[in-house]
């Protein structure tokens, strides 16, 4: 699959079965979301593998999304790393790209995967913070889930025309 066929085709998927992602293919995701842009290439980032089905099935209780969570093989728990901010206010923006990262690559490697935000969500945040006994430095971003989908969505043509401009409004 070509880079543009993979972005058009991503989509967000919620069922999995239950078939193991391989040590190699969770290294490459780590790959691609550490070559994301970020602003000044400060890299502001830090990431979890979540893999423990204790850890995977409580996240719920915070977060009303993640219960697919439960039906998923893993996830990565994406967080900005303050201490590694050399420009302020930019961290949740490199995050988002190395989160997309991580949803392209999964996809383009077979796998199915979704973005359960975190911030700006307080409560959401609070939660994995004492879940995983985050830093005060770390802020958690978002979680990844990832499995061998179980469920197949058709491609979607999301462009509206109206939304592009050109030189001026």
């Amino acid at each position: 699959m070509d880079g543009f066929e993979t972005i058009i085709t991503r989509r967000s998927i919620r069922k999995y079965k239950k078939q193991p992602i391989p040590n190699e293919t969770l290294q490459k995701l780590f790959e691609a979301a550490c070559q994301a842009p970020s602003a000044g290439n400060q890299q502001p980032w830090q990431f979890i593998l979540l893999d423990d089905r204790k850890i995977l099935n409580v996240i719920h209780t915070f977060h009303p999304s993640a219960k697919i969570l439960k039906e998923a093989d893993k996830a990565i728990l994406v967080c900005g790393d303050l201490d590694l901010e050399k420009f302020k206010g930019y961290w949740m923006i490199d995050c988002g790209a190395a989160t997309q990262n991580i949803l392209l690559a999964a996809h383009s490697l077979g796998l199915g995967a979704c973005w359960l935000g975190l911030y700006p969500r307080e409560g959401r945040m609070i939660g994995m913070k004492k879940l995983m006994h985050l830093p005060a430095h770390i802020v958690p971003f978002a979680v990844v889930a990832l499995g061998y989908a179980a469920e197949i969505k058709p491609k979607e043509n999301r462009c509206n025309p109206a939304r592009i401009h050109q030189n001026k409004w």
